[in-house]
């Protein structure tokens, strides 16, 4: 079987590493907030071109954490993609905001900047753009936007680490940017993990301390925080991995482009690139009107593939006050989306298999 993602293959080859960090928190017996935080933290900051990174539990948590610290709340209006993981939505709800949906380009499956300007009103406090399967969102339309209504930008970077937009990294292309961490990410911990990056100090100390229980110094609270913390373990795991983030995204763009060259079937829609630096690959899906006949077929033939997503936020029991919206353009998307297995461990047979199995579907 070829694995969709083979997450022990992945990670052995840092096996020597990780073990050497781990046993050296383990004889510290310092388990948070500690040395390993504060390097990687700094290395993380440093690869994205940003001044601060605040490391938290998980990708949501970071997502929530710049939302609470901007003081955006009941009444307050945040533009988001409407094809996206619910993470991104999820944030906004709970800090009692609006989230305002708008549709993907049907060919980056990112949001599309010329239909946000029209969901602006005098709520609107800021928006959300998501570099959704490892591709860049185009920022200029975004930014002329943000400055002509005051806006801020915040970067759901979850799939997205190490991509390029001309010459700054993700991370760098907002007011702050929100990281996850999860075990399947490009860059990924051994558990849950996430973390924040921005420019800007004042932002940076909010987080950090509403983090840590509103917490400032130690039982001295000034906002109603909560806890998530990225832990010590996690860190120096990422940490590690960290060094090798750019040899192995390169690696994706290889399997990638192979994909790209040589599958040749009618019925398989293959995604686009505007600039092959602004991709790192996290998720390659293609799309076809035959989606469970075609995942039957690929899975009969030993190739493990994922859906990303099935079924859209707005057609979600979680928001069933949306479910009688149309937004055709993410419902297509959803509908026929299929992600095909991508990793820097695949095999050049492994990769010649995918093509060939797929170029004989029929």
């Amino acid at each position: 079987m070829i694995k969709f993602l083979d997450l022990e293959k992945v990670n052995n080859r840092f096996r020597d590493e990780i073990d050497s960090r781990i046993s050296r928190i383990l004889d510290k017996g310092w388990y948070l907030q500690g040395e390993e935080n504060e390097t990687f933290s700094d290395n993380f900051a440093k690869y994205c071109g940003t001044k601060y990174c605040i490391g938290v539990a998980n990708g949501l948590d970071a997502l929530n954490l710049i939302i609470k610290s901007f003081d955006f709340g009941l009444g307050d209006e945040i533009i988001v993609p409407a094809n996206t993981y619910i993470a991104t939505i999820l944030a906004i709800s709970q800090n009692g905001c609006t989230p305002v949906l708008v549709e993907p380009d049907i060919n980056t499956y990112n949001i599309n900047p010329d239909l946000i300007e029209e969901k602006i009103t005098d709520k609107t406090k800021a928006i959300i753009i998501v570099h959704l399967y490892g591709q860049v969102v185009q920022m200029e339309k975004i930014w002329d936007l943000a400055k002509k209504y005051n806006l801020k930008v915040i970067e759901d970077s979850a799939q997205a680490h190490g991509a390029f937009y001309k010459s700054k990294r993700v991370g760098n292309l907002s007011d702050a940017s929100a990281f996850s961490f999860y075990p399947g990410k490009n860059l990924g911990c051994m558990g849950d993990g996430g973390c924040v990056t921005t420019n800007n100090e004042e932002l940076a100390a909010k987080i950090k301390a509403i983090a840590n229980y509103g917490s400032d110094r130690k039982y001295h609270h000034i906002y109603k925080g909560i806890n998530s913390r990225l832990d010590e373990i996690q860190a120096a795991v990422l940490d590690v991995k960290l060094k090798y983030l750019d040899k192995d995204n390169e690696k994706r763009r290889e399997v990638s482009k192979y994909y790209r060259d040589n599958i040749q079937n009618p019925k398989i829609i293959l995604p686009k690139v505007y600039n092959e630096n602004s991709h790192v690959w996290h998720i390659f899906a293609v799309r076809t009107q035959e989606r469970d006949k075609f995942q039957k077929y690929l899975q009969d033939n030993d190739i493990q593939t994922i859906i990303h997503y099935p079924t859209p936020p707005h057609k979600q029991g979680a928001y069933k006050e949306w479910n009688n919206l149309s937004f055709p353009i993410s419902e297509e998307i959803h509908k026929t989306i299929i992600s095909l297995p991508i990793s820097p461990v695949m095999t050049i047979e492994e990769i010649k298999k995918v093509v060939e199995v797929i170029n004989e579907y029929k």
